[in-house]
């Protein structure tokens, strides 16, 4: 590119051809990026009311959210700071949690995960220890166990160690 300008086109824009570095990304507040992306996100699934009054709920696919709910608590990508359980193969549950990444361009390294696949009582230490016990979320408590227990649940069911839950049937003629 500078090889093509002329020597007074050059001088005309010295600073931009000299010292033109690569773009660094910068720290911005967690209220800045939230306000940013809480209207459209590829990540949100919006949902509309039964009625006028009911308005539209906004749900969000984002692997660290917690409640799958969009808002600025839960949300992993306004949040320095989230953590999540999410399923993993094998009927298997992990511990997804948000790091702070010298890779800013490549967020898949910006994550840490740590698999909770013991009995629920040592899974939930692991989970305490990893994110509330250490404030790095405590908020967050209830909605990750509550996330865990169901996911635990369900990895029982599916492996079949648990019996699945009866159907319920309506209304049924008993005649006597």
């Amino acid at each position: 590119l500078n090889s093509a300008l002329t020597t007074k086109e050059a001088s005309l824009f010295p600073l931009f051809f000299t010292t033109h570095k690569a773009a660094t990304m910068v720290q911005v507040p967690d209220a800045l990026v939230w306000e940013l992306v809480k209207k459209n996100t590829s990540f949100m699934k919006k949902v509309n009311g039964r009625s006028k009054r009911s308005g539209c709920v906004k749900f969000s696919v984002e692997p660290t959210n917690v409640k799958s709910i969009s808002t600025f608590q839960c949300s992993g990508l306004a949040n320095s700071k989230a953590v999540s359980v999410v399923f993993a193969p094998d009927n298997k549950a992990v511990l997804v949690k948000k790091t702070a990444s010298k890779a800013h361009t490549q967020p898949a390294k910006g994550t840490s995960s740590t698999n909770v696949h013991k009995d629920f009582r040592r899974s939930e230490k692991i989970i305490l220890s990893q994110a509330i016990d250490n404030y790095y979320r405590p908020d967050l408590k209830a909605p990750l166990l509550g996330k865990f227990t169901k996911i635990y649940q369900g990895n029982r069911r599916a492996a079949g160690t648990k019996s699945k839950v009866p159907v319920k049937k309506g209304r049924t003629s008993s005649k006597a």
